[in-house]
């Protein structure tokens, strides 16, 4: 396929391509942005791509894996690595709410519904909570690990049915 034939097929895409991208990224202006990047590597690759084969989908494929690699890239820059000597991940929002009288609120009632939770769960729920692995758990409290991983899942799963009024 010649250089202008591959553009102008190319070109045609431009609208399914489009309402793709904002499927994927329900914002117009980063739909755009993945529509340009694609556009890009598609020009940069066009090497890459064998004649008499499906452009559609192969223009698609790059906009899916350009979509995918930004989305991962984002969440690698959003999570802090804690150098402890386990290196733990930690997720971190941008936003704050430190301070705010809802999010005090809130704090004070998710800690009375883990107080109203028996010891039994109780604890290992806090101890994963602070960092704990399950090896960990199990040996301090002298429980096997499916133990203490069913009894961190029921804690969540009170604590999930207690405070439903903020998961909508």
């Amino acid at each position: 396929m010649e250089t202008s034939e591959f553009n102008a097929c190319l070109i045609k895409l431009k609208e399914g391509l489009e309402y793709y991208a904002y499927s994927l990224t329900n914002n117009r202006d980063d739909a755009k942005d993945l529509v340009q990047d694609t556009f890009l590597k598609a020009l940069i690759y066009r090497d890459k791509f064998e004649d008499n084969t499906n452009l559609k989908a192969w223009t698609y494929t790059i906009m899916r894996n350009t979509f995918i690699n930004n989305y991962r890239r984002s969440m690698k820059s959003a999570t802090i690595i804690d150098q402890t000597e386990d290196a733990y991940y930690l997720n971190t929002s941008t936003k704050s709410s430190y301070g705010m009288p809802e999010a005090e609120l809130s704090v004070k009632e998710l800690k009375e519904a883990i107080g109203n939770i028996s010891d039994e769960q109780r604890i290992p729920f806090e101890m994963q909570y602070k960092g704990y692995k399950y090896k960990e758990i199990a040996k301090e409290l002298n429980l096997s690990i499916g133990t203490v991983k069913s009894r961190i899942f029921f804690c969540r799963k009170k604590l999930i049915n207690r405070l439903k009024e903020y998961s909508e």
